[in-house]
């Protein structure tokens, strides 16, 4: 039984391994201008914890990095729905994919 187990626990070892991204660091992230990470791809500066505008508007993001990402609806990383203050932003988590309810215009890496 032991050695049914060992070799089994390899197989999703490196099953696992095939998975992580090819980046030196082995963590990234990315928005996409598109739904379900389709469009232009602009790439998430993860050593950046200041504001960052985004240069082209987002509708989705893929996240595989330890960090989360804030995203905000407003420039200048101000909370609330599009042209409105309030307390409204969607945060990115560690290993997620997700599609955001409004255009992303600024993010926040914390």
């Amino acid at each position: 039984m032991r050695p049914a187990l060992i070799s089994g626990g390899l197989a999703v070892l490196a099953s696992l391994a095939l998975a992580l991204p090819a980046s030196a660091s082995g963590e990234s992230a990315t928005f996409y201008s598109g739904a379900d990470l389709s469009g232009t791809k602009s790439p998430v500066d993860l050593a950046n914890g200041d504001c960052v505008n985004l240069a082209v508007p987002s509708k989705s993001g893929l996240n595989v990095s330890s960090a989360d990402i804030e995203v905000f609806y407003n420039a200048d990383c101000k909370p609330g729905l599009p042209g409105r203050s309030g307390d409204t932003y969607y945060v990115l988590g560690s290993l997620h994919q997700g599609n955001f309810s409004f255009a992303a215009v600024s993010y926040r890496v914390r």
